[in-house]
């Protein structure tokens, strides 16, 4: 049974709260494209395929502390789910 696309991202942030790249690489498609838009601590940047996503959140987890992580609204039409939030790192 295939997972919805609102599934797909809860597993992703799981993943991203307990800090596990692999789990969290596991969420994406060989075709992702990442768009970050950045913050002073990391700099916007565009990130392709599973690799691509490895790099960047294995940037996060390395070079941050994640004080605050909120998701304030999902947006959902059809499999396309865009997470509108804020956070707060050092």
């Amino acid at each position: 049974m295939a997972n919805s696309a609102k599934e797909v991202v809860d597993k992703m942030f799981a993943a991203f709260n307990s800090g596990d790249v692999e789990k969290l690489v596991e969420t994406v498609s060989e075709d992702t494209k990442w768009e970050y838009h950045g913050t002073h601590i990391i700099p916007k940047g565009k990130f392709e395929k599973k690799e691509g996503v490895r790099k960047f959140f294995t940037n996060i987890f390395v070079r941050t502390e994640m004080i605050k992580f909120d998701i304030q609204q999902y947006i959902i039409e059809g499999n396309m789910v865009v997470v509108l939030g804020n956070e707060h790192q050092k």
